[in-house]
């Protein structure tokens, strides 16, 4: 009776249903993460640029395809002589992918956008290559097509300026659009009004404001009908931003107190529909922390991912933080070494935890092939990541003698519920049939 009551102790933690691991993806290299999606298989799709995959001296992009549990199905690179990098991915609608990245292989040769569309397999349909332009973001709009946001040094007003593309289905371009004075587009999202939302940064309008979070709403046309900007003294970028249930939306990013200085912090902006500020919290230490990705939760919240220099191993760490829909912070976490470890996207998986990608420096981890890896990271719902390990049976030639439920009594096994094998040594397994 003791061995079953210690069993029933531990039982409540199977079903929770959630899994956790860490995985990590690439060569001898350097190899990171810029995206990640849970596919409707249940899988998962990540982009990023790998050094290791042998086609080139120089880096391409890397898309990688895992079932579950974080373990690879398949991977691509994509690329040609030179630099080309990948930075944002999606499942489309034919179960296919889209990409987003930069390239200098292709197109004018001086990190030109690249969008590029696969099948299911990952194999390439079409590549398409924009002169003049570095982009951070895509997404598949609802006829089919795509639109992209990143920078422009080609046109507009500036040194540099947030870029809007919107193609058709074969990434044909149908209209393209600059906004704003010196700055750049890193997020971008169709609304459910049919038009467009970006957030990226802004050169700042004062000698106290070297650059401001940029904000911009945009028609079904790209034609803009409003901006916002967030800051004050110091630096403030946009890095990810979320329309939300409430028709507001919500960005991350970052806040620097002055130029070129190391007190770094996560920034968090909530605004309304008309993109006027309801609240603004900020995250983490004394020294650099930033944030990359938001995504409003199924509680109303907010999860952010990033990295951390103030709390964690040692040097930078992935930084996760959950907040209530205030703002106001529930939890955080870290993961990562003694080294650099950053964390680029993270989205809620379907049962409730949060699949995060960056990359890690395998120096300082137990785990990877060399240099900087691919980092997947997945947690349940309160962000923590546990192991599972399978003790060895003393006793091979034991027999099993009866099954019972978590109350003791005799059953027959079904499906997503916790049962306990008896045997005859006085050994128990607890069990559960997932369906």
């Amino acid at each position: 009776m003791k061995k079953l009551l210690l069993v029933l102790i531990a039982l409540p933690m199977i079903g929770l249903g959630q899994q956790t691991w860490e995985k990590t993806f690439g060569g001898a290299g350097d190899d990171e993460a810029w995206s990640v999606q849970q596919t409707t298989d249940g899988g998962y799709i990540i982009i990023g640029t790998t050094d290791s995959s042998g086609v080139t001296s120089t880096s391409d992009i890397y898309l990688i395809k895992t079932d579950g549990n974080g373990d690879s199905l398949w991977t691509k690179t994509f690329g040609g002589t030179g630099e080309d990098r990948g930075r944002s991915v999606q499942q489309t609608t034919d179960g296919g992918y889209i990409i987003a990245g930069s390239t200098e292989s292709f197109g004018n040769g001086n990190w030109d956008s690249y969008i590029l569309k696969t099948d299911g397999n990952g194999d390439s349909l079409w590549a398409k290559s924009v002169v003049g332009h570095s982009v951070s973001s895509v997404q598949q709009t609802t006829d089919g097509g795509y639109i992209i946001t990143g920078m422009t040094i080609s046109f507009g007003n500036g040194s540099s300026d947030a870029y809007l593309i919107k193609t058709d289905s074969n990434g044909d371009s149908l209209w393209t659009k600059t906004f704003g004075g010196t700055g750049a587009g890193f997020s971008v999202q169709q609304t459910t009004d049919g038009g467009y939302i970006i957030t990226g940064w802004i050169e700042g309008t004062d000698s106290l404001s070297f650059w401001d979070v940029y904000l911009i709403k945009t028609d079904g046309n790209g034609d803009s009908l409003w901006t916002k900007t967030f800051g004050e003294t110091g630096g403030f970028f946009g890095q990810s931003v979320q329309q939300t249930t409430d028709g507001g939306y919500i960005i991350t990013g970052s806040k620097n107190l002055w130029q070129g200085g190391t007190d770094k912090d996560v920034y968090l902006i909530k605004t309304d529909s008309n993109g006027d500020s309801l609240w603004t919290k900020t995250f983490g230490g004394t020294n650099f922390d930033d944030g990359y990705s938001v995504q409003q939760t199924q509680d109303g919240g907010y999860i952010i991912t990033g990295c951390t220099y103030s709390f964690g191993n040692g040097g930078f760490d992935v930084y996760l933080i959950k907040t209530d829909g205030n703002g106001v912070e529930q939890w955080s976490k870290t993961f990562g070494g003694s080294l650099q470890d950053w964390g680029y996207s993270v989205q809620q998986t379907t049962d409730g935890g949060y699949i995060i990608t960056g990359y890690t420096d395998v120096d300082s981890s137990s785990f990877g092939n060399g240099n900087y890896d691919v980092y997947l990271i997945k947690t349940d719902g309160n962000g923590n990541v546990s192991s599972t390990f399978n003790i060895p049976i003393s006793n091979p030639n034991r027999k099993l003698q009866k099954i019972v439920d978590i109350l003791g009594r005799d059953i027959n096994p079904e499906k997503n519920k916790p049962f306990i094998e008896i045997y005859n040594d006085g050994t128990v397994e607890k069990k559960i049939i997932i369906e």
